[in-house]
């Protein structure tokens, strides 16, 4: 039999960082980064618009040496985890389990972009920017966002599902190949012998140790990267400009509580589990996504928070957690199809409902490959918006709040990942442990 330590041990590299309350932390960095941000900004009179932008760079600086430090240990750790949650489950319940838990990210991705687009249609929060002159932008932007067929790309699309360099993959951040080549080599490691599978869990249980330690490491800075990014925010922002995104950040994370309610209406459908007992055992894994912004650095506390306060399976937490950090981006689809439309309205652009079918595909397609990491839905942001001929230059301004964001939108795909797990530990639970009592049975 192959064994392997479960994820959900490192957690002890986290523990420091919840007794220490970390959010707590988290938000004082953003009030107080607030205000100093709005005393430095050249509106006071206070320092010259050229010192406030230099002051800018270097009050972003503990901000991206956080992001550079998760994304060094992003695909390693989510590499080695899927691994684990692959060896930990026999083919059998892989070939039932895989194809449905696809299934049913895909459902709720589709779901949370329908809230997404709904929510900015009513309310409508680009006409303010409009109004007041709209966001930047160039003719050679303009001139070159052609909206793509994305129906001539669907079989090129599926056939490049499949790595043919994974390496590439990996140097580039393409997350969908990446988790695609790994299922494979975790299938394919299955079918070892335990004497020549042994040294590879080893070595990837050593690799995610190694993983948890730096993350451990990246986290003592979020709350001086929060402070100094909202700080660098409101020193260059222009006070009507920031109304405008004000409001839109509402939008964002009103479409977020929706999509909040619409899990705990599943938990309750599936489980009948009290969706406020549901919150209070899972209060921990939410708090630290909110003060990350990383769904990829909380996997082994979310491993341990389902296995041991929600009642699931390991079985099935150490397959759904990983592969649902890389592929359930349920907040940050939602966020990407918010902003997409409101950058059009920004514009004055009128989209049509080809266009918005458009943007709905592209964007279930995006939030898949989307990183699980801080600023992640910004990267792949920019290719939704030329799928559907919208300039890019307002990401440059949609980048400078993307933080405050994305640990809303995190703590959604957190959410999602757990009741996922209950649902599919109700549906598959005791199927997979008498399959794994039986493996080890026979083995011995």
């Amino acid at each position: 039999m192959l064994e392997y330590r479960p994820l959900n041990h490192l957690s002890v590299y986290l523990d420091r960082l919840i007794k220490g309350r970390l959010w707590l932390k988290v938000i004082i960095g953003l009030v107080l980064g607030a205000g100093l941000g709005l005393l430095l900004n050249p509106s006071t009179g206070l320092l010259s618009e050229e010192s406030s932008l230099r002051l800018a760079e270097w009050f972003d600086l503990p901000g991206q040496i956080f992001m550079r430090l998760v994304q060094m240990i992003m695909i390693p750790l989510i590499f080695t985890s899927i691994i684990s949650g692959i060896v930990s489950n026999s083919s059998e319940n892989l070939k039932k389990f895989g194809l449905r838990l696809l299934l049913y990210f895909v459902f709720t991705t589709a779901v949370a972009i329908t809230i997404g687009l709904i929510v900015t249609l009513i309310l409508k929060p680009g006409e303010y920017i409009f109004k007041h002159g709209g966001f930047p932008n160039s003719s050679e932007t303009i001139a070159s966002s052609e909206p793509v067929n994305l129906l001539e790309n669907i079989p090129t699309t599926i056939s490049n599902l499949v790595p043919n360099n994974p390496l590439e993959s990996i140097l580039t951040g393409e997350m969908l190949g990446v988790v695609i080549f790994t299922i494979i080599i975790g299938v394919a490691i299955t079918q070892l012998q335990a004497k020549t599978a042994d040294p590879i869990i080893r070595f990837s249980e050593a690799v995610q140790k190694i993983c948890m330690i730096v993350v451990s490491w990246a986290m003592r800075l979020v709350p001086f990267a929060v402070f100094g990014l909202m700080a660098a925010l409101l020193s260059r922002t222009g006070a009507e400009v920031f109304l405008g995104l004000g409001y839109y950040i509402l939008v964002v994370i009103l479409g977020l509580m929706i999509l909040m309610t619409f899990y705990l209406a599943l938990v309750y459908l599936f489980t009948k589990r009290s969706p406020i007992a549901f919150l209070r055992s899972i209060k921990e894994p939410q708090l630290l996504a909110f003060s990350t912004a990383s769904s990829a650095a909380v996997m082994p506390l979310s491993m341990k928070t389902a296995d041991e306060k929600l009642g699931v399976s390991s079985n099935i937490s150490d397959f759904v957690i990983p592969v649902g950090a890389t592929i359930n981006m349920d907040g940050t689809a939602l966020f990407q199809c918010v902003t997409t439309l409101f950058m059009a309205q920004a514009y004055g652009i009128e989209l049509t409902i080809m266009n918005l079918l458009l943007i709905t595909f592209t964007v279930v397609a995006a939030s898949i490959g989307t990183p699980a990491i801080p600023g992640g839905g910004v990267i792949i942001l920019a290719s939704v918006l030329s799928s559907a001929g919208i300039p890019i230059d307002g990401l440059i301004i949609i980048i400078g709040i993307d933080r405050i964001l994305g640990m809303f939108r995190t703590a959604v795909n957190v959410t999602g990942d757990l009741t996922a797990c209950l649902i599919f530990n109700k549906l598959y639970g005791t199927e997979f442990n008498k399959n794994a009592v039986d493996k080890k049975s026979k083995t011995e």
